[in-house]
C-alpha cells in the first residue's frame, strides 16, 4: 500500500491520516458501533438492508481489494477506497459493481475563535425557515419550504477536534436557492461551536463545487463498490 501527501488539505499529513480521522466521524454520523480497527483498515458494521457493513480503506492496493473482495460471499457489502474509480473497478473481484458516481473525501479548517465576529448566514427566500437538533451527539440540519416538506438536510457529528459532515441533500425542485449553503453553514458553526478544529465530508462530483466555493479542499479521491446479489437460477 501506498500513503498519499496531501496538496491544499489542512491537519493531515497524508491521505490516510485523513481517513482515519472521517470514517469515526461517520460511523458517529451513521449510528454504527465504533469502527473496528483491522490490518488493511476498518470495517463499520451498519446492519441496514443493502448496507449491512462497509470496508473502507484508508490506503488501497490490488493485492488487498481483492483478497478482500474475493472474500465477501453476501450481498450488502461495501468496499470504500480513496483511489480513482478506474483503479478499484479494476481490481474487484467477480460479483462486485462500482456503486454510484466517482467521489471525494474534503475537508476544511473550522474557525473556533470565540472572540470574532461570526460572519452572517446564507438567507433563506420567502417563505423557506431552518431547523436544527442534536440527537445523540449528531447535530441535524434541515430546510423546510413553504409548504412544510423537507428542501434540504444534513448533519454532522464531532469526534475529538475532527467533525464529519455527512448526509448533505437537497431536494431537485428547491436548487439553486442557496439552501445548501445555509445548511453547510449551519453546521460548520455547530461543529466549531463544539471544539472542532477540522471538517471533512464524502463530497459527489456535483457537490464539489459547492464545497469548494465555501473553502473545502479535496484530500483524495473517493470510489465506492458493493457486493451484488448472486444471480437467481
Amino acid at each position: 500500500m501506498t500513503t498519499t501527501a496531501l496538496e491544499g488539505a489542512v491537519h493531515f499529513t497524508n491521505t490516510s491520516e485523513a481517513v482515519r480521522a472521517w470514517v469515526h466521524g461517520w460511523a458517529l454520523s451513521r449510528g454504527a458501533v465504533e469502527p473496528a480497527a483491522l490490518p488493511w483498515g476498518f470495517t463499520v458494521s451498519l446492519g441496514l438492508p443493502g448496507h449491512v457493513m462497509s470496508h473502507v480503506l484508508p490506503t488501497a492496493d490490488e493485492a488487498t481489494v481483492r483478497e478482500l473482495t474475493g472474500g465477501a460471499t453476501g450481498p450488502g457489502v461495501w468496499l470504500k477506497a480513496f483511489v480513482p474509480a478506474e483503479s478499484l473497478a479494476s481490481w474487484i473481484a467477480p460479483g462486485w459493481s462500482l456503486s454510484g458516481a466517482p467521489g471525494f473525501l474534503m475537508s476544511i479548517a473550522l474557525d473556533t475563535n470565540s472572540a470574532r465576529t461570526p460572519a452572517p448566514p446564507p438567507c433563506l427566500p420567502r417563505g423557506y425557515r431552518l431547523r436544527t437538533w442534536t440527537d445523540s451527539g449528531v447535530v441535524h440540519a434541515r430546510v423546510h419550504a413553504p409548504d412544510g416538506t423537507v428542501a434540504a438536510r444534513g448533519q454532522t457529528s464531532v469526534d475529538g477536534t475532527t467533525a464529519v459532515v455527512d448526509k448533505i441533500e437537497t431536494h431537485s425542485a428547491h436548487r439553486r436557492r442557496g439552501l445548501g449553503r445555509v445548511i453547510m453553514h449551519t453546521l460548520v458553526d455547530a461543529a466549531a461551536e463544539r471544539g472542532a478544529t477540522v471538517g471533512l465530508l464524502a463530497s459527489t462530483a456535483e457537490g464539489r463545487f459547492l464545497y469548494e466555493a465555501t473553502g473545502w479542499h479535496v484530500v483524495a479521491p473517493l470510489a465506492n463498490a458493493l457486493r451484488v446479489p448472486d444471480p437467481v437460477g
